[in-house]
């Protein structure tokens, strides 16, 4: 009856996930997906989530919670629409719509659905705003405000959120969506329960909780006891954080009592952007961190994030930020390298644990791209591109996965279609490509980095981006290589190329181009210990060239122009791995 039940909650998740994807209108949410569904107990405990994006559902819990703290007259087919940092939210462009869930007069669940908004109204067009002081900059805040009311939109909150809007139809759309999400949500939890009775499906949900918190004791149980330490840096930021943001992280890891225990107190204070983490991220960061050190088949329930207990502290950039503080970047950026220290501070003890640092979000070819479309009157559109991201770091046995993204979605953003962009927007992407030898070496490689080029057509296009990692590149661990660092560049119109700021506003004629590369991932272990099968599997996936392969692997290996393909020189590469182990030995390395 557990696996049923099971099933049938991850079901019921998976069709909210369906009806927010088909029904709404923004390519970020409906292409990208940049969304997530779940459901919580009525006392805001999470049961499900299924196809989610890691950083909306890790503390959902805390964008929940509030709602009561807020209302005491809660009633079926209330609606509750919760976009700010300081009620437990994310940041403010993922706008979370909760819905409870009677039975029998009884108020059982929260059905919710969080969307990442294409606008909320900011000065700047865009939904990341590293400059933006303070919350007073960053456009729309709704601190758990009741938007439905007996299954009825209340018209004149959303007339209010549809005016401060650049795209007000796409907005309404969007939420809509979610609305109907709810509702399916609801509606397929009373069939639930009409079939198999409260008490069945409620003593399920206590013995998923108690399974999750058997499963990762038993996983702590596995693991080396003791603190650990890592320590990672966010590229400067001009006027926000000159000399960049360091992110500290200790661990520590009690496997005798089943207990991990994530330690971000020791941090900055918040600066004056929009860098700063809400609790939610903070939180919720710190416990993907160690999900991503376990077995994956560990359910992501309340009683398995029972058991990662997180320390952080009020004023710090990572951790609670004091109001009015602005958090707009909450979910990338130092988000990205929060929980990128919490994957990596692992390799610590040693291998097989802990991973390389991946890349982080925001290079140009994720850009929030806006302007007035030519060939429809000039009508404004604002659009987040999903067109060339980051990759993955490595982990032992495993190579880094090349659709990462980064780590607050952990490869679950979808890559744009290039022809359907192209449809929906007045854009030319002109190229999209693996850039080979830009990965992190290493027995384990990172993903290599992807570049590419777009433009506008017959209009100014305003491309607003915040690109980490440009002078703090992924870096490997436990002999792994670090990875190329991002770079963003604008092609003018006379074909020359200047390079742009790592955190831009810019504005691309119809006679320009912009040109990105979003770095790939940190290597893991030794690269002398790597198969030379499998870098010889890179050479002819055009990842990697042949000179790194001799460089960084050892491998030899030349082109068969007959078979066109590179073959394996065994002996050569025998003969010259055997040299640099020695002479690494003469080193006494």
């Amino acid at each position: 009856m557990m696996s049923v039940l099971k099933s049938r909650f991850e079901a019921i998740v998976r069709e909210m996930t369906l009806v927010v994807m088909k029904a709404s209108r923004s390519a970020v949410i409906k292409n990208a997906k940049d969304l997530s569904c779940a459901i919580l107990t009525f006392d805001n405990r999470l049961v499900s989530t299924e196809d989610a994006l890691p950083i909306h559902v890790m503390s959902m819990d805390m964008a929940t919670r509030p709602i009561g703290e807020h209302f005491d007259d809660i009633r079926p087919g209330d609606g509750f629409l919760n976009n700010s940092p300081y009620t437990g939210g994310t940041h403010h462009a993922d706008m979370i719509m909760a819905m409870p869930v009677f039975f029998e007069g009884v108020p059982l669940f929260w059905v919710v659905a969080l969307s990442h908004h294409a606008d909320t109204g900011a000065p700047t067009p865009s939904t990341y705003l590293p400059f933006a002081k303070n919350v007073y900059e960053e456009g729309l805040h709704f601190p758990c405000v009741r938007v439905m009311e007996n299954y009825k939109e209340k018209r004149d909150i959303l007339r209010m959120g549809m005016t401060r809007n650049r795209v007000p139809e796409i907005w309404e759309g969007d939420l809509r969506a979610q609305m109907g999400a709810c509702m399916t949500g609801e509606r397929r939890i009373h069939e639930l329960l009409e079939k198999y009775g409260t008490q069945t499906v409620m003593n399920f949900v206590e013995d998923w909780f108690d399974y999750g918190e058997r499963r990762i004791v038993a996983e702590i149980g596995k693991l080396p006891a003791g603190r650990f330490e890592y320590e990672i840096r966010h590229d400067p930021v001009p006027g926000v954080a000159d000399e960049g943001i360091p992110v500290r992280l200790a661990i520590e890891v009690d496997p005798e009592n089943g207990y991990v225990t994530v330690d971000v107190r020791d941090n900055i204070d918040c600066v004056p952007g929009g860098l700063n983490l809400s609790e939610n991220t903070t939180t919720g960061s710190c416990r993907i961190g160690v999900f991503n050190n376990l077995d994956a088949s560990l359910p992501h329930n309340h009683g398995s994030a029972s058991r990662i207990r997180v320390l952080l502290r009020e004023g710090a950039v990572v951790g609670k930020p004091r109001y009015p503080a602005g958090t707009s970047v909450a979910t990338t950026n130092v988000n990205d390298r929060l929980i990128t220290a919490g994957n990596a501070v692992f390799s610590r003890m040693g291998e097989p644990y802990g991973q390389a640092e991946g890349g982080p979000h925001l290079p140009v070819g994720m850009a929030v791209i806006s302007g007035g479309d030519p060939y429809k009157h000039g009508r404004a559109y604002v659009n987040q591109l999903f067109i060339g991201y980051a990759g993955g770091g490595a982990l032992h046995g495993h190579d880094g996965w090349l659709t990462y993204c980064g780590a607050a979605n952990g490869g679950l953003i979808t890559l744009d279609s290039v022809e359907v962009d192209e449809s929906m927007y007045p854009i030319v992407i002109a190229s999209r490509e693996i850039r080979a030898d830009t990965q992190g070496v290493g027995e384990f490689e990172g993903a290599p980095g992807v570049g590419g080029v777009f433009y506008p057509l017959d209009h100014d296009m305003t491309v607003v981006y915040a690109a980490d990692a440009s002078q703090f590149p992924p870096r490997g661990v436990n002999g792994g290589r670090d990875a190329q660092p991002t770079t963003s560049r604008k092609q003018l119109a006379d074909g020359s190329v200047s390079d742009l700021p790592g955190f831009n506003e810019e504005v691309c004629g119809p006679d320009e181009k912009m040109l990105f590369f979003a770095c790939g991932g940190g290597g893991y272990g030794d690269p002398l210990r790597r198969d030379p099968a499998r870098v010889l599997r890179s050479l002819n996936r055009g990842w990697l060239g042949a000179e790194r392969a001799r460089e960084a692997y050892g491998v030899v290996a030349a082109y068969d122009e007959t078979r066109l393909e590179y073959r394996l020189d065994e002996q050569a590469t025998a003969d010259l791995r055997k040299s640099r182990f020695a002479a690494r030995t003469d080193a006494g390395m």
